[in-house]
């Protein structure tokens, strides 16, 4: 059987269509079908995968091609700098902008990622953390670079012991993240997170679609995808990424997969060994994808099986239904 019914939801009813909201696992077919929802029921695609914005890698992040990008407008995609920093709560305002711009020209938009943090934030709301200055910002990352991610967790750990509990010392984004808040606002970052009181997408119901094949067909997709993209050139991107000689704390450098290949771009790993370990970290990935959307995510359709466009029939149908159920 591919397709389950998730739990049924109520929803608030609009003049205009409910955003589709796509989210599952990398190589799952995500990206596939919100162009073929977009080709056909007149939608927009917007990007919620938090590489994917960044220009400077669109092979090792999958990023929808030229016959995608002619089938259907898609936004959000490959608008980042390199060393740009997005959060959930950034994202979230540019998404929201992005579905009143599409509804107010008479598009469906189509929400597709597999960013679990980025879904969760536009369907189910976010704290409404302030804005941060860009100089503590700068003076956080030169502290780490100067002391290391397990100094600054340290630091981290005086001020807030409960926020530095939850977040790994080898996780530098994510303690520089909650020692900006907390410089910035006096209080700490799970506290923010704790008023989470923002609207659901903007104000309207949203239909969620989980797109979740089972392991071994992911780890399949993921594999054969990744051959894909070394023929397409993905060494030569990450050469050229590596050419940038950027801070390799910086969200970009994080992109599965180029860090092996960079390793091999500097003479530390054998081609074959660095294609080895991208697939699986890539694997990897997929799996710590697929346990968040299992546990965290509450779709209000699940599709268990890889996506095709023999699925489209019956996905259309579900849809119907949905907005039959708003419109009552």
């Amino acid at each position: 059987m591919t397709l389950d019914r998730a739990p049924d939801r109520q929803g608030t009813g609009s003049a205009r269509a409910p955003p589709i909201v796509v989210g599952g696992p990398t190589a799952g077919g995500k990206s596939a079908l919100a162009a073929a929802l977009a080709e056909r029921l007149g939608g927009v695609v917007i990007n919620a995968d938090s590489m994917q914005l960044y220009g400077a890698l669109s092979i090792l992040t999958a990023r929808p091609g030229a016959d995608a990008l002619a089938r259907a407008p898609h936004r959000l995609f490959g608008i980042a700098e390199p060393d740009d920093v997005w959060s959930a709560g950034r994202w979230r305002r540019r998404a929201v902008e992005e579905i009143d711009t599409a509804h107010a020209a008479g598009k469906l938009p189509i929400v597709v990622g597999g960013t679990g943090l980025y879904l969760q934030a536009l369907t189910e709301g976010l704290a409404d953390v302030p804005a941060t200055d860009p100089a503590i910002r700068r003076r956080l990352r030169a502290l780490l670079a100067e002391r290391g991610s397990e100094a600054v967790h340290d630091i981290l750990s005086e001020r807030d012991p409960e926020g530095a509990a939850a977040i790994r010392p080898s996780d530098p984004q994510r303690i520089l993240r909650a020692l900006e808040v907390l410089e910035a606002t006096g209080e700490p970052l799970h506290v923010w997170h704790a008023r989470q009181t923002a609207p659901a997408a903007d104000g309207r119901a949203a239909l969620r679609i989980l797109l979740m094949p089972d392991r071994d067909a992911v780890y399949a997709a993921c594999d054969a995808r990744f051959d894909r993209m070394m023929a397409d050139g993905a060494l030569a991107e990450a050469r050229a990424v590596g050419a940038m000689r950027l801070d390799p704390g910086l969200p970009m450098m994080k992109a599965v997969g180029l860090a092996p290949l960079l390793a091999h771009c500097r003479g530390e790993l054998a081609l074959d060994d660095a294609v080895a370990a991208a697939k699986r970290d890539t694997r990897r990935y997929a799996r710590r994808q697929m346990t968040w959307f299992r546990n965290r995510s509450r779709p209000d359709r699940v599709i268990s099986a890889q996506y095709s466009e023999s699925l489209l029939p019956e996905i259309f149908s579900f849809i119907s239904e949905f907005r039959l159920t708003l419109s009552r």
